[in-house]
């Protein structure tokens, strides 16, 4: 167990059961916790499996490969179409985890076997079309090493997303916002969400 991750799960103003209740799922599937993103993260053999996180709505099991998993009981959410192999399951409350960890368990696990096998999400094919880094997104990114690996740790199409996002605006100011209201999902690996722009 990583003392990092006690620390988040001690400050966590909402959802600290639910993701307690997830991480000990994950811990009894054998995986390395570790703290990537500043968000918990479990590997096999240093490859990331799965991670959990919470958002203001709901907290959730990220799968890193989810796209490869069978879901034969259709609980993994895709992100958007951009999305390769992300899958997501979110909880409401700490008794659906409960119910489910069988299943998690078994889903986990089949994401382990993926791993093992060598088995990789396929990239999609996408444009050659070259955007510029807008100057406040740069700034931050050379400002912040952890800030820059998460970012370029984001597949293609997650980057385009946000240097889209971020170069909209005619002002500096405004696109200086957008850069600060994006740090931390991106610190986390997810891709641009409008819905907690608000």
């Amino acid at each position: 167990m990583n003392p990092k991750v006690d620390e988040y799960l001690d400050k966590a103003k909402k959802w600290q059961e639910e993701l307690k209740q997830l991480r000990m799922i994950v811990l009894e599937c054998g995986l390395t916790e570790e703290w990537k993103w500043s968000v918990p993260c479990y590997t096999f053999q240093k490859t990331n499996v799965v991670a959990i996180g919470s958002f203001k709505e709901y907290c959730l099991l990220s799968f890193f490969k989810g796209g490869l998993l069978n879901d034969t009981d259709n609980i993994l959410l895709k992100g958007d179409e951009s999305t390769k192999g992300m899958r997501t399951i979110r909880f409401t409350n700490v008794q659906d985890i409960v119910q489910m960890a069988p299943l998690l368990k078994e889903y986990i696990q089949e994401a382990v076997e993926k791993e093992k096998a060598g088995l990789k999400v396929e990239p999609k094919a996408t444009t050659p079309k070259e955007l510029t880094v807008p100057e406040e997104l740069q700034k931050k990114l050379d400002e912040n090493s952890d800030f820059k690996t998460a970012f370029e740790a984001l597949s293609p199409g997650k980057q385009r997303a946000y240097i889209v996002h971020f170069s909209e605006p005619k002002q500096a100011k405004t696109r200086e916002a957008r850069v600060e209201k994006c740090i931390q999902q991106i610190l986390e690996g997810k891709e641009l969400n409008y819905q907690y722009m608000k």
